[in-house]
């Protein structure tokens, strides 16, 4: 049985993590040590909730119409999702599109990233940065997979899924890395692309 490790379910959030209202189920475990990680705290100590696709979808099912109404839906995020891959592929076809399944990642894990894509509706994807040195300088691991994965889904056709988010982080990014990822991820084909300024905690 396929199962998700929970560290919290965060309801009523708007345009937030996806469109409409949705609920953010932050999942337990990451492959990356980023340096200022915003869950870094969660990710090491915080209890977990061990639950089934049954028992989660029951949980947010309270929403349902606040979904309905604003297509909005479930965001799952991390941590990295990716590492529950099997069980967020058999919640989405427990779903069967009643709302909307969005996916915030790294794509910092080896999976068949195609089609978890082509099942969900949105992948907000982190790129961080492009730039090896960088990438490995900031989360402790290299970018490989990463851009492994960019290019699976640029070639399966399915960019118009994703947002890209690049952020500009201080002490590691400036305005010409962050240009060089812009640039790269546009010659793939993905348009939606968010840059901001990364907020570290002091």
């Amino acid at each position: 049985m396929e199962m998700f490790d929970v560290i919290t379910i965060d309801r009523h959030r708007f345009h937030t993590d996806g469109k409409g209202v949705t609920t953010l189920v932050i999942l337990s475990g990451c492959p990356l040590k980023c340096r200022y990680c915003i869950n870094g705290r969660l990710l090491s100590g915080e209890k977990t909730k061990k639950m089934t696709v049954e028992e989660l979808l029951q949980r947010i099912m309270q929403d349902y119409c606040y979904f309905v109404a604003t297509g909005g839906g479930i965001t799952f995020g991390g941590g990295e999702p990716l590492l529950y891959y099997d069980a967020i592929m058999a919640f989405i076809r427990r779903v069967n599109g009643m709302f909307a399944t969005t996916i915030e990642t790294s794509l910092a894990v080896d999976v068949d990233v195609p089609k978890l894509l082509e099942a969900a509706d949105r992948f907000i994807i982190d790129v961080k940065s492009t730039d090896c040195a960088i990438y490995r300088g900031y989360t402790g691991t290299g970018n490989e997979i990463l851009l492994s994965n960019l290019e699976k889904i640029s070639r399966a056709g399915l960019q118009g899924k994703c947002v890209i988010r690049i952020p500009d982080i201080k002490d590691f990014t400036t305005g010409e890395d962050i240009e060089r990822s812009v640039n790269y991820v546009r010659g793939l084909g993905f348009e939606n692309i968010d840059c901001f300024a990364y907020k570290v905690e002091d």
